[in-house]
């Protein structure tokens, strides 16, 4: 199978991203005879994170992008024969470098799906040998992107629909390819744009970023800019010393504000001039850097009103320490009169972002009515989750040779459920698995199902029937383009949207029901009672 090529594929898992058991029961299978055996496995989670009661699929992309680039190296191959006993059948050497996944199949819930305990996020099917080697890539690829994805869309929901949330926490991330399925999965989840060039420039995810302190920091006043001369925003008139522009604007605003002209720090009116200088269309002050009210607003006031006599606007400020609600309250009362002082409107409704450190709990806080937060930067809340840091995906076998196969455990809640299935969401009523042999349940219809863990069956009538599981991969060929990133981002919006509130709450959220046919249920009673096949 040929690589996609497109920049993505820079991104994609190679074979040997896997684990050495992998690899044995290969040639486990292999030295059975068994390589060519078709089975199936489920991908899917036991227990939504974070407390919550629902998820999110993310991942696919990935997923289908290392599907069709699965070719072992020669070195691959070398490294395993190194790996595995010395007297290994060098035949088996020469069956994996044939390898691909031409005869892979693959069902999916699409990327942005709200997703439920039990219900595949992804079905494999193919060549025993071929799809059991798939499974620690796979569940690499499915399992972080999802987490990431659902802790992202609860940062959203707390945040509420009006908030801009950035996400900025590649340096906090596991590693470059963390941060990288980070920044696709968060922005999928909810979130507007990201830090992270390269997701820009792999991905496509919005990406947005202005200064830090270090910026700021590095001028001592005494610089002199090689060129402080600027042009109006309309391209017409006489250029402006802007340096000497905001020196006679910054006594104004002490005036205003009730300060000394020298309390406002040089250094960093310096490079407040330097930045506009180099972004006059996209200036954006960070307040914190000395003091907020002493220096960091009257010197972005004092260059903002510099760059407005010349047409142009400021794009907001930045706070990342102190009270940062309280904060923003304030400096919103100071730019609501400096509008009216200074006669410029648009002064009173300048963005207010903030960053540090930023959870759910003090989101909450920053997304509350009346606060004059306009933009919200978290970083390591969203990369790293750290109220729960894996989602706990497993991927098991459920057919050979289109016999059902079932785990039996001493834990009920790890046993595994048997056949190749379908899934659909009943609306008003559950989600429901059924086997794949079965009709598949009609609007209206009453249907008998059994709820997992439930002792009683229950019947339900429901008003509309979703098939859940797409075709996305058949033998090895993508059956038609997968939804951009952008676009699953919307539909992982609708399918909150249209999760009822009860399941949509954080806390203490009602459980989200999967059940089971009566078919599949007899299917589960019987191998429970003789043992797995």
């Amino acid at each position: 199978m040929a690589a996609e090529q497109d920049p993505e594929g820079r991104a994609a898992a190679r074979p040997l991203l896997t684990d050495l058991y992998q690899a044995t029961m290969a040639l486990g299978y292999w030295r059975a005879g068994r390589a060519q055996d078709q089975a199936e496995f489920e991908l899917f989670f036991r227990q939504c994170p974070f407390g919550g009661a629902f998820a999110l699929a993310a991942g696919l992309r990935d997923c289908v992008r290392f599907l069709r680039a699965f070719r072992l190296r020669d070195a691959d191959v070398q490294f395993l024969a190194s790996a595995l006993p010395p007297d290994t059948d060098p035949a088996f050497f020469e069956h994996l470098r044939a390898l691909d996944c031409s005869g892979v199949t693959v069902r999916a819930l699409p990327e942005g799906s709200l997703a439920f305990p039990g219900v595949p996020l992804l079905q494999v099917s193919g060549p025993l040998l071929v799809v059991q080697l798939l499974e620690t890539p796979l569940l690499c690829l499915v399992s972080y992107a999802s987490l990431i994805a659902t802790n992202a869309a609860r940062l959203r929901l707390i945040a509420g629909p009006d908030k801009r949330l950035l996400e900025m926490g590649l340096r906090r991330a596991q590693g470059p390819d963390g941060g990288l399925t980070a920044s696709t999965y968060s922005y999928l989840g909810g979130f507007d744009a990201s830090s992270n060039v390269l997701a820009g420039q792999l991905r496509g995810v919005p990406v947005a970023g202005t200064l830090a302190h270090s910026f700021v920091t590095s001028f001592s006043g005494s610089e002199v800019p090689p060129d402080p001369m600027l042009a109006p925003a309309a391209g017409q008139g006489s250029q402006v010393n802007l340096a000497a522009s905001v020196e006679t604007w910054l006594e104004r605003v002490c005036g205003h504000l009730g300060l000394g002209v020298q309390e406002p720090h040089r250094g960093e009116r310096a490079a407040f001039v330097a930045y506009a200088l180099a972004f006059p269309r996209a200036f954006q002050g960070l307040l914190d850097t000395y003091s907020v009210r002493r220096s960091g607003l009257p010197n972005f006031l004092a260059v903002a009103l510099a760059l407005q006599e010349l047409g142009y606007q400021a794009v907001g400020v930045r706070l990342d320490s102190g009270d940062l609600l309280q904060q923003a309250r304030e400096i919103r009362g100071v730019f609501r009169t400096a509008a009216a002082q200074f006669g410029v409107p648009w002064l009173q409704s300048v963005p207010i972002t903030v960053s540090n450190n930023i959870d759910e709990e003090e989101l909450a806080r920053l997304a509350q009515k009346g606060s004059e937060v306009n933009v919200i930067g978290i970083g390591t809340s969203v990369v790293t989750c750290p109220r729960q840091p894996s989602l706990g995906c497993v991927y098991k076998l459920v057919s050979v040779g289109g016999q059902p196969r079932m785990k039996l455990t001493e834990d009920p809640e790890k046993q595994t459920l048997p056949g190749s299935k379908a899934a659909f969401r009943l609306l008003g009523s559950d989600d429901v698995l059924q086997l794949a042999e079965e009709p598949p349940p009609r609007a209206g219809q009453e249907l008998r199902v059994w709820p997992r863990g439930a002792r009683e069956s229950r019947t339900v009538r429901p008003a509309h029937v979703e098939p859940l599981l797409r075709l996305c991969v058949q033998q090895g060929q993508l059956c038609k383009p997968l939804p951009s990133l952008a676009e699953s981002r919307a539909f992982a919006q609708q399918s909150l949207h249209r999760l009822s509130p009860a399941h949509r709450r954080l806390e203490q959220p009602a459980l989200y029901q999967v059940a089971l046919s009566e078919k599949l249920q007899a299917l589960v009673d019987r191998l429970s009672a003789r043992g797995a096949l």
